[in-house]
């Protein structure tokens, strides 16, 4: 796989796979971006599940938290990563003791650990590295293109009004 350039199926597929979302390294700061896509992919339906040992037992956005990928009791679709490079490695070896394992190793903006990807893909986990899922599922749904940003993708589907008062957009709308 090479890491530095993702295909756009690639991406768009793991997040419309994926339903749970370990999250490690969530913070109850609001100024965190940890917290920010939490809230963010929560609010487009995905199950997140906050990890983080020091708000252990607690909650965070509605949900609990928990200490260790290996606490949660239901099976983890995929593990994202809001920790440094250097502690990848022990966050990925802690997936893959998973029964079952998760699909997917996420690691987050700034965040590359070029031998746990290779033992994550190694055991048929799929691994994305330096990305943000919330700026895919930005990018790919036509969000982030709100904000004047460039998606490099192109539509001239209309966004539809949720019943929520604002708009939302899907992974699933036509390309």
């Amino acid at each position: 796989m090479d890491h530095d350039n993702y295909q756009n199926d690639y991406l768009r597929g793991i997040l419309q796979s994926v339903k749970t979302i370990a999250l490690v390294g969530a913070s109850q700061n609001p100024a965190r971006p940890s917290w920010i896509v939490t809230k963010y992919l929560l609010e487009r339906g995905y199950d997140v599940i906050p990890i983080n040992p020091g708000l252990a037992g607690g909650e965070l956005l509605g949900k609990p938290v928990y200490g260790r990928l290996s606490d949660v009791p239901v099976p983890i679709d995929m593990v994202e990563i809001f920790r440094n490079s250097e502690a990848a490695g022990p966050i990925t070896d802690e997936a893959l003791a998973l029964n079952p394992r998760p699909k997917v190793i996420w690691m987050q903006l700034s965040v590359r650990n070029d031998e746990a990807a290779a033992k994550a893909e190694a055991e048929g986990i799929q691994v994305v590295m330096d990305r943000c899922p919330k700026i895919e599922f930005g990018r790919f749904s036509g969000e982030i293109s709100w904000q004047g940003v460039n998606s490099r993708m192109l539509s001239a589907k209309k966004p539809v009004l949720s019943g929520k008062g604002f708009q939302k957009l899907s992974l699933n709308r036509p390309r």
